[in-house]
């Protein structure tokens, strides 16, 4: 990395738009609006943002020049300006059944997988979708959803090298194809292929003893594209090479694909291609759920990476002006064996340069690679929520690659036909050239891909300590690449709760070996009891069970900005108790667990009131499932619900379905009735597929409802935290807000938008401080309050951090005295809004407006993109109270 480059190009501007202030359009205590970054969204299209401006380029010439690449800020308008609507371009109707699951359900054993017993091809006849002229990629030139399906069907028909099948829907109800390319196997080698694949991660000292797997494996090779459903020529690209390999008749085509597997997932967001959208049908931006898993097609890519085992792997992206392919720039994974990673991943990314060079087109004469050409922080690979940074955890060479040209957003609506289909046919070439680059860089290196996978797996089962990389190790490696942490032998979670089971069953559904003790032990000074489950950390994938486990760091000093999330602990945001032994493994004899054991109970005699505590989701879910059967709930406080005796065996049922448990209430206990509250939410499309995961009903609302005249008269609480700003409404519709609050409507803000919004309407009497845009991550909490508070988790999590200061109000939480745990957060060039800014600072209040109605105002982030699963439940009861 040449540091001699300071602070540049993507970053630079990103940092910029995340430090911007501008105060004309917050109202007095609120927030100014560009002091988030969704309200200055840097696009990756050239021309649509402020970096264009910045960089003095010309916006639409598409042109490399000595312009860096772009790419969106993560995280966008989405967050703040834009309300969710309940459903998108894409089938609502199928959009809604999918929320409507069981909550944060997974089963383990449902996961999609390579079939046995069969050899190669494994055809089947895809069911083809109806016409649709509406699809978005038609207007490029490019193959409409509705034509993949007959495209593959033909292929499959043509050649014996292809196999097409389903591997998941999406978010819509559209299917998510996986095309397999290989020369034809019988069952029995097939069959062999899937043992040693399981051997290199099982028994990784013998694979790499058996000679016959060093010559006889097939390199596997994934392609993943589309995932951003606006960026749609990686599965046109994709397509063209599947087409090539199926029909070619050379000899070095024939061999390669007796030598090889090559793998396509041909588009991972149909929905969003369809409507022209980056998200799926839910709204959520796929390629930042890997570590959450919240999403169909986040979980069926996971599958794919999980049973194909990939030596190297491209995720094809667009659109950034220049063509972009990783590795990327420090900071890098923590738990990486980057050795193993760097070794392959730069000279890779300098053979798809090359093959974008050959192209011959002006715009292709060279490639961005980050690693080569950036400063630290400009495009990182810190987290694991993008897809090839967690198939890194799985053993794969994983390269973002982003096409040049811009086609969508803005270019796709003011541009003419004619120069947006002559885009789209540069930007499919280069897609092309990548994979077939990808392709003749893992089959020259075949061997050294596989030795290193071995490797990777072996340091994990011996529980080596990854090995420090020199300076040098490849062109422009130096100590600002050097990422690295000590794994702890083993983590125990404790059994019992639906959080426990719902983290157990995620490790498991990501390939991480988890054990049960089978009786009670002792360890770290603490007794456990039996079902105890012990993650042992000598296992092949060590890194990605520390990467989701680990409590994080602050990176805060190494880096001047960061991208997207910086901390994402599953340890201290999914809501289980997740204790580490540094050095040593329980002792006790254990079992394997395939799926967590069943936490729910009913623990009450006959005949008794039953009693429902509010500490997870699961437990939320519980309550509204009941309201919705019509059971009379009564709450004693803000975290208990007492459940009448005559409703049993709905309990019963719950208890199942949902891992809750029921005790025995007090005797002659009385509290408030609860009813099934009626939500009115200006929220992002994150929020409010939380909120349907705990099983509210919701009326999505925005400044353009409320303007056209939605009727507030039988709303019980408001939710502001997107796309809702008071000052935007009309006299009409600012009335109608001023009635709901003077006859004592509830309201629950978050972020920026929140903030405005209360300073706007005077809901409470408070003032927001605004942290750095770009801050985020893992924070300590004081729990203080009785609704918010009471009982809660001692760490959240932050995007954009607010604060609150004024009278009259309850503190219900306060950031801790070093409030940041893990992440980014720095003061801004003046020294302030730092965390020593927020320390001890109020993160959420509570107060009664001057209507009489309550009010709840976060400045933490406790539904952020589905992820605090831990932190549901403070926001339940916050939301309930506001609706009494």
């Amino acid at each position: 990395m040449d540091l001699s480059r300071t602070l540049a190009g993507a970053g630079a501007a990103l940092l910029a738009t995340a430090l911007l202030a501008n105060p004309v359009s917050a109202a007095p205590g609120g927030i100014p609006a560009s002091t988030t970054p969704g309200n200055n969204l840097v696009s990756a299209a050239r021309g649509s943002d402020p970096l264009s401006a910045a960089r003095g380029s010309d916006p639409d010439s598409g042109a490399p020049g000595d312009n860096p690449s772009t790419r969106d800020f993560g995280n966008g308008p989405e967050r703040n300006t834009i309300a969710a609507l309940g459903g998108s371009a894409v089938d609502s109707a199928a959009l809604g059944a999918s929320s409507a699951g069981p909550l944060f359900a997974e089963e383990p054993a449902s996961a999609w997988t390579i079939t046995r017993r069969k050899g190669y091809p494994r055809q089947n006849d895809l069911p083809v979708w109806p016409v649709n002229p509406e699809d978005r990629s038609i207007k490029l030139g490019l193959v409409p959803y509705h034509l993949i399906a007959p495209k593959l069907n033909a292929l499959q028909e043509a050649s014996d090298r292809v196999s097409a099948e389903i591997v998941g829907h999406s978010a819509g109800g559209r299917d998510l194809y996986l095309v397999t390319v290989t020369a034809p196997e019988s069952a029995a080698e097939a069959a062999r292929q899937d043992r040693w694949r399981e051997l290199i991660e099982e028994d990784p000292a013998a694979a790499k003893r058996d000679r016959a797997l060093r010559t006889g494996y097939k390199t596997p090779v994934w392609i993943n594209a589309n995932i951003h459903g606006n960026e749609w020529e990686g599965t046109d690209g994709a397509l063209r090479v599947i087409e090539r390999l199926a029909t070619a008749t050379d000899p070095a085509t024939r061999d390669l694909l007796e030598r090889t597997r090559v793998y396509v997932t041909v588009t991972n967001n149909p929905d969003g291609r369809i409507a022209g959208t980056r998200a799926n049908g839910a709204g959520f931006d796929i390629n930042r759920d890997h570590a959450t898993g919240s999403q169909p097609e986040s979980r069926a890519v996971r599958d794919v990476v999980i049973a194909t085992q990939p030596f190297v792997m491209l995720d094809e992206h667009g659109y950034t002006g220049t063509t972009l392919i990783e590795p990327a720039t420090p900071p890098h994974g923590q738990n990486y064996e980057y050795d193993l990673y760097i070794k392959h991943a730069l000279p890779n990314a300098l053979g798809m340069e090359k093959a974008i060079q050959r192209l011959g087109h002006p715009e292709t004469t060279r490639a961005d690679i980050p690693f080569r050409d950036y400063a630290p922080g400009d495009w990182d690979d810190w987290p694991p929520i993008f897809t090839p940074m967690y198939a890194i955890y799985q053993g794969a060479v994983g390269h973002t690659v982003e096409i040049p040209l811009q086609v969508n957003n803005s270019a796709y609506n003011d541009l003419p036909v004619e120069e947006l289909q002559r885009r789209s046919r540069i930007n499919t070439d280069v897609a092309a050239a990548t994979i077939e680059a990808a392709l003749t860089y893992a089959d020259t290196n075949r061997g050294t891909l596989l030795a290193d996978q071995i490797e990777l797996f072996r340091r994990g089962w011996a529980g080596e300590p990854s090995p420090v990389i020199p300076d040098g190790f490849v062109d422009g490696f130096g100590p600002e690449d050097r990422y690295a942490t000590t794994f702890p032998r083993a983590y125990v979670i404790p059994a019992g709760s639906p959080a426990a089971a719902r983290l157990v069953n995620h490790l498991i559904a990501n390939d991480v070996r988890v054990t049960a003790a089978r009786t009670a032990f002792r360890a770290g000074g603490r007794h456990y009891g039996k079902g105890t489950y012990i993650v042992d950390m000598h296992q092949p994938k060590r890194g990605l069970a520390n990467v989701l486990l680990e409590a994080g760091r602050d990176i805060s000093g190494l880096v001047p900005q960061m991208y997207d999330i910086s901390g994402w602990s599953h340890g201290l945001l999914w809501g289980a108790t997740v204790d580490s032994s540094l050095r040593s493994l329980p002792r006790v004899l254990v079992i394997k667990v395939t799926e967590a054991a069943a936490t729910g109970s009913v623990d009450a005699p006959r005949g008794r009131d039953l009693s429902l505590s509010l500490r997870d989701g699961n437990d939320v879910r519980a309550v509204n499932e009941l309201l919705t059967r019509g059971v009379k709930l009564r709450r004693t406080d803000a975290a208990t619900v007492v459940v009448p005796a005559e409703a049993r065996p709905e309990a019963v049922s719950l208890a199942r379905s949902l891992g809750v448990r029921f005790t025995a209430a007090p005797g002659r206990t009385r509290g408030d009735v609860i009813e099934q509250p009626v939500i009115a939410a200006a929220v992002s499309a994150d929020e409010l597929f939380a909120l349907k995961e705990m099983g509210f009903t919701v009326r999505p609302v925005s400044t353009a409802i409320l303007n056209a005249g939605f009727d507030l008269s039988t709303v019980d609480s408001l939710i502001v935290s997107s796309g809702l700003s008071y000052a935007n409404l009309t006299a009409t519709a600012r009335a109608a807000v001023d009635a709901y609050l003077a006859r004592g409507g509830g309201v629950l803000t978050r972020g920026a938008t929140g903030a405005n919004f209360n300073a706007a309407a005077e809901v409470l009497p408070v003032t927001a401080t605004a942290g750095r845009g770009d801050a985020n991550g893992v924070v300590t909490v004081t729990n203080e309050g009785r609704i918010v508070g009471s009982g809660s988790p001692v760490h959240s999590f932050i995007y954009s951090p607010l604060w609150f200061t004024g009278e009259g109000v309850t503190v219900e939480q306060r950031y801790g005295t070093s409030p940041l745990v893990a992440g980014h957060w720095l003061p801004t060039d003046e020294g302030t809004d730092g965390p020593a800014q927020a320390a001890g600072r109020a993160a959420v209040v509570s107060g009664t407006t001057s209507g009489g109605g309550h009010a709840v105002l976060f400045g933490t982030e406790p539904l952020f993109r589905a992820h605090p699963k831990g932190l549901y439940a403070e926001y339940a009861r916050a939301l309930f109270w506001t609706a009494s």
